[in-house]
């Protein structure tokens, strides 16, 4: 059977950790037959995603590894902590380039472009009804009390997602050092967020590469 263009991206990713024994699901990671299908399913898991997209976007990570990665198999731990990180140092918005980046890896730029007008169709939805009743929702008291709830709960999703990414991320005691280290200068001075990433990705090739050396030796 004649596969399309970045049709074998899913078979490949589906043998890494994200199988159905691997995540305790049955059946989950079975794709819809024929590339429109996938697609399909990639818009609209993304635009369920982006229902429930608040705290500035980072409660995507605990929700793209949860449907992507545990429940169909179709990316990697390692996928998602790479792309997150990319996807924060890029230009642009950072949960538009997280989904582009996912879309991509599964399903070349066909599913870049589906991931990223999936996860942007309810934003712009919502931004539409907030503009056109914007006059009787500004001073509603209720509007501000579901707000502040949803804030509250959003910290959890970003921690558990957190947790869950520490096995593939922390793999040796430096590693818990350049966290101890990243999260000071993150929470206590004012340096920029790219900054801080650049530098760790500069003292891992540094770090790392040297243990290789060594090993080697």
């Amino acid at each position: 059977m004649k596969e399309g263009k970045g049709r074998k991206r899913i078979p490949e990713l589906s043998k890494t950790p994200g199988t159905p024994e691997e995540t305790g699901q049955s059946g989950g990671g079975i794709c819809p037959p024929g590339r429109v299908g996938r697609l399909a399913v990639m818009f609209w898991t993304m635009a369920k995603i982006g229902c429930f997209t608040f705290g500035g976007g980072w409660s995507i990570i605990g929700q793209i590894q949860a449907e992507f990665v545990e429940k169909r198999g179709w990316m990697t731990e390692e996928q998602i902590i790479d792309f997150m990180s990319l996807a924060k140092s890029f230009p642009g918005i950072m949960i538009i380039n997280m989904s582009v980046l996912c879309g991509y890896a599964m399903e070349g730029a066909a599913g870049a472009l589906s991931a990223a007008f999936g996860l942007s169709a309810p934003a712009i939805v919502a931004i539409g009804l907030v503009t056109y009743f914007y006059s009787s929702l500004k001073s509603n008291p209720y509007v501000e009390k579901v707000l502040n709830g949803v804030r509250c709960v959003v910290i959890p999703i970003i921690l558990q997602a957190a947790w869950k990414l520490k096995d593939r991320s922390l793999t040796s005691g430096i590693s818990y050092v350049l966290l101890g280290i990243a999260f000071v200068v993150c929470a206590f001075t004012g340096i920029s967020k790219p900054a801080v990433m650049v530098a760790g990705g500069v003292l891992g090739l540094v770090i790392w590469r040297g243990g290789s050396e060594h090993g080697a030796a």
